[in-house]
């Protein structure tokens, strides 16, 4: 079956294919890998994920040289799973079972591996995309591709020209490292933000783009979200931390001058009434900030994070400890609290004296503020230390 040259024995390849209802194309696609096998002397296997078919496509799996494995779980990450728990290989290789992609490529894509790279994606915006119906949609190619490609680029630092691409490759060593658990389409984004994490050597390959067999599964509104979501929720600095900072710093340039009286600019004129505006900022940011620092210490308390990785993380593991918490949050909210006594003591002494009742809005503003953000201190430096109850 296959022309095991002695040199050759020594490198197992694992292609792995998800499929669900391509009883047009899954024949074709095991057909190719096992050709290139030959012709390149590649010890190999094909492992064909079948996630649900209502078609023929497990019986054509049955009667081909693939083996077939069964996911109950539907996804595309649940069928991904499975395969790689299942692949026997030292290099695998991953891609659509709808013929898209050009299985007689396998061999460019082992290539960059041996040359010491530990993932290969495909790069089809690079490549010959055909055209017509079956192939990429215009609106996947031109907006939807290039622009989650450049926010997973930006949010974490990677740089790949084509994200989604469903053709990968990469050393069982290297998956290992990836760590991956999202059972949808959102899948593919996690594995190369893992990849990136991991620091591994991400090498990309132009690939041609053929027209699909078969109905496709991809939702374009639907799968877009799921990435943007789960890009988003994997980066808890972006999404929390930048704007939590600036809605607490916005709060801060409000209530500072307003606190000695107050204040015209341009023309406008700026009083007290404010000072709510930007205490309810400072409140609000710095809630949001701490819902980041949360995020990043579930992450490692789970292991998707590596404080060796992460400033962040490595700052809150080295100095929130609960007692220092707690300890700030003590102090500010004392210095609120003798600031409200000290209005207090204001209000009763000039009604004793039968003076009318005289509002320190002001201090009343940075003391009830200051005893909130004293609260919010202490109570979160327990639930800090709930995240890391595994590593304390």
């Amino acid at each position: 079956m296959l022309d095991k040259k002695e040199d050759e024995l020594k490198v197992v390849v694992s292609v792995i294919l998800p499929c669900l209802n391509e009883e047009a194309s899954v024949g074709i696609c095991i057909e190719k890998c096992f050709q290139i096998f030959s012709e390149q002397g590649i010890a190999g296997e094909v492992v064909v994920v079948d996630n649900g078919s209502s078609d023929r496509s497990k019986e054509i799996i049955l009667k081909s040289q693939a083996r077939l494995i069964e996911e109950s779980r539907r996804g595309y990450g649940s069928a991904y799973l499975k395969g790689f728990a299942a692949a026997k290989g030292d290099f695998l290789i991953m891609a659509d079972a709808d013929d898209t992609y050009d299985f007689f490529e396998i061999s460019k894509f082992l290539e960059k591996l041996k040359e010491g790279n530990d993932f290969v994606i495909g790069n089809r915006l690079n490549g010959d995309i055909a055209q017509g119906k079956g192939a990429m949609p215009w609106l996947h190619r031109y907006i939807g591709s290039p622009f989650l490609t450049w926010l997973l680029n930006f949010l974490f630092k990677i740089e790949v020209k084509d994200a989604h691409c469903g053709m990968r490759a990469f050393t069982r060593e290297a998956y290992q490292k990836l760590f991956l658990q999202t059972t949808g389409m959102e899948f593919a984004s996690e594995m190369i933000i893992n990849a990136g994490k991991a620091q591994l050597k991400i090498a990309e390959l132009p690939i041609n783009y053929r027209l699909r067999m078969g109905e496709s599964k991809l939702r374009t509104f639907k799968d877009g979200w799921r990435h943007l979501r789960f890009m988003l929720l994997y980066s808890p600095t972006f999404l929390f931390l930048f704007p939590g900072a600036v809605l607490f710093f916005l709060g801060t340039i409000i209530i500072a001058p307003l606190t000695i009286g107050p204040v015209v600019i341009f023309g406008f004129f700026f009083d007290y009434n404010y000072m709510f505006l930007g205490s309810m900022m400072m409140l609000i940011g710095y809630q949001i900030i701490n819902l980041a620092f949360f995020t990043k210490m579930y992450a490692y308390s789970e292991k998707f994070e590596d404080e060796k990785n992460d400033k962040i993380v490595k700052f809150l593991s080295k100095y929130i400890k609960l007692e220092t918490m707690i300890l700030i949050g003590l102090i500010i909210f004392l210095i609120g609290f003798s600031l409200l006594g000290y209005v207090y003591y204001l209000w009763m002494r000039r009604n004793n004296l039968g003076v009318a009742t005289f509002f320190e809005v002001r201090k009343m503003i940075i003391a009830v503020t200051l005893m909130v953000l004293g609260l919010q201190t202490i109570f979160f430096g327990f639930f800090y230390s709930i995240l890391r109850i595994k590593k304390v």
